[in-house]
């Protein structure tokens, strides 16, 4: 059994800062690549920005300059700093992480998600 517990989401003004916050806990023996996405509504769910194990980061176009992820393998939790949030980064975000278990081979899970709002 494997949980990712986000945090984080909330309202915000145009310009403003939200850092996201997912922990992944259970039986798990590998964590590899972590990340997170986003889906507003009536669009399809996009790729924010991930990393690998060794810290290597990847961002979605539209936010490169103003997201910065992050990781602390000691930890298990994987961070979204967001900053000059504008209105188009509405969305409710979900994190995302390749796990393998003592019990399964790896696979994809996914966090409740988080709703984000940035609005004046």
């Amino acid at each position: 059994q494997v949980q990712l517990v986000e945090s984080g989401g909330g309202l915000v003004q145009p310009g403003g800062s939200l850092r996201l916050s997912c922990a992944a806990s259970g039986s798990i023996s590998s964590i590899y690549a972590m990340g997170w996405y986003r889906q507003a509504p009536g669009k399809q769910r996009e790729l924010v920005a991930g990393i690998t194990s060794y810290g290597s980061t990847n961002y979605a176009d539209s936010v490169k300059g103003r997201f910065t992820l992050s990781r602390d393998n000691a930890k298990n939790t994987v961070y979204l700093q967001m900053n000059s949030l504008k209105p188009e980064d509405t969305a409710v975000y979900y994190c995302n992480a390749d796990i393998r278990t003592y019990y399964h081979d790896m696979r994809a899970y996914w966090g409740q998600g988080t709703q984000v709002t940035v609005s004046s």
